[in-house]
């Protein structure tokens, strides 16, 4: 789990990734490895989530388990 943050919205939403997937216009398998972190999320893609969850802000979407604090 790459996105931890984006994951979490992703449940609090009840949305799963065959919908997630839907939403930004990729397939599941797609949306699965973009999640995973082993491919990246392209600009469109990321703008669309950014409409999906507007209450929060991107940086805090994308934030990776590195940039984390401890």
């Amino acid at each position: 789990m790459m996105f931890p943050n984006l994951n979490a919205e992703l449940t609090r939403h009840g949305m799963k990734t065959k919908d997630f997937a839907q939403k930004i216009g990729v397939s599941e398998k797609t949306a699965n490895n973009k999640l995973a972190g082993r491919t990246e999320f392209t600009l469109s893609e990321i703008k669309a989530i950014g409409k999906i969850f507007p209450e929060v802000g991107l940086d805090y979407l994308f934030e990776t388990k590195a940039e984390m604090p401890a």
